[in-house]
């Protein structure tokens, strides 16, 4: 299995970034996909979700309206479009795939793989 995350990259603040993900080697309609990001000195945390189906979507209460999952079953690939970037924002960001239940999408250990990460950084 492979996670290619893509998009990263230097944007000023108030600027978008759209993130891709191409995945292979899995069923990737059958997986739960997600967002992470890590931002220097502290711990992954969950950034977005989406079903299989691509029928349900879930956010970090912090970022619910500047960032939109989506995916494309048929290319296999996941998106995260990020809107009104902020300092904070910065970060290593990581794309992951789940077999288990979507009432998991949250929790890291929920994730079998998991992409390399691409850097976002957002400049004040």
């Amino acid at each position: 299995v492979q996670l290619q995350a893509s998009g990263g990259g230097l944007v000023q603040t108030g600027g978008s970034l759209r993130l891709s993900c191409a995945a292979s080697g899995l069923t990737f309609s059958s997986a739960t996909m997600g967002w992470f990001r890590q931002a220097p000195g502290k711990e992954r945390e969950f950034v977005a979700a989406i079903h299989r189906s691509g029928g349900s979507t879930d956010y970090a209460d912090s970022l619910k309206g500047r960032f939109t999952v989506s995916r494309d079953n048929a290319k296999n690939t996941v998106y995260l479009q990020m809107n009104s970037l902020q300092p904070e924002d910065t970060a290593v960001y990581f794309c992951a795939s789940s077999t288990r239940l979507w009432a998991a999408r949250k929790a890291l250990n929920a994730y079998n793989y998991w992409g390399q990460g691409t850097l976002v950084t957002v400049s004040s």
